[in-house]
C-alpha cells in the first residue's frame, strides 16, 4: 500500500457518523474539523503522508477523515497539545469491530477497513456480535 499510516480513536459523545458530521457542521461551518489531543504522533510524517483518522463508535469502526495537518494548542494550564486537522469529508468504511482502548492508536494502511460506495454510505452496521464473529472468521 502506501507510506503513510492512520490512526483509529474511539468517538465519545456520537452514536454514529451522522451525529459526528451534525456536531462538525454545526461546530466548524465549512471551515476543516479539528480533534484535540494530549499526546502529539511520533509518526507525524507518516500520517500526513496520505493518513486519516479512522472513527470507532459504540465498539465499531464505521467511519474516516483524512488528516491535513497537526497544529499546537497550548492549554489554558500551559501544556502543549496536538490538534489534528481534519477534512470535513466523513467517508463510511466497511463496519469492523474494535475493543476499547485508551487515546488513539497507529492502523497501518494495509489494515485499515475499505470505503464504502457512495450508495452505500448509510447503510447499517452488522450487529456488533456478528460483526465480531465474522472478524474472527477473517471476514470482516
Amino acid at each position: 500500500m502506501g507510506d503513510y499510516v492512520n490512526l483509529m480513536k474511539l468517538c465519545v459523545g456520537a452514536e454514529g457518523p451522522e451525529e459526528l458530521e451534525a456536531w462538525q457542521a454545526k461546530r466548524y461551518g465549512d471551515a476543516p474539523a479539528c480533534h484535540v489531543t494530549r499526546m502529539w504522533p511520533k509518526r507525524e510524517a507518516e500520517l500526513l503522508a496520505g493518513g486519516s483518522i479512522y472513527w470507532v463508535f459504540k465498539g465499531t469502526m464505521l467511519a474516516r477523515q483524512r488528516l491535513l495537518g497537526l497544529d499546537e494548542r497550548i492549554g489554558e494550564d500551559g501544556i502543549r497539545r496536538c490538534a489534528l486537522i481534519l477534512d470535513r469529508d466523513l467517508i463510511r468504511v466497511a463496519a469492523v469491530p474494535r475493543r476499547p482502548f485508551q487515546g488513539w492508536r497507529y492502523l497501518k494502511a494495509e489494515d485499515a477497513p475499505p470505503d464504502l460506495p457512495k450508495d452505500r454510505a448509510h447503510d447499517d452496521a452488522l450487529p456488533a456480535a456478528l460483526a465480531a464473529e465474522l472478524a474472527d472468521m477473517g471476514l470482516r
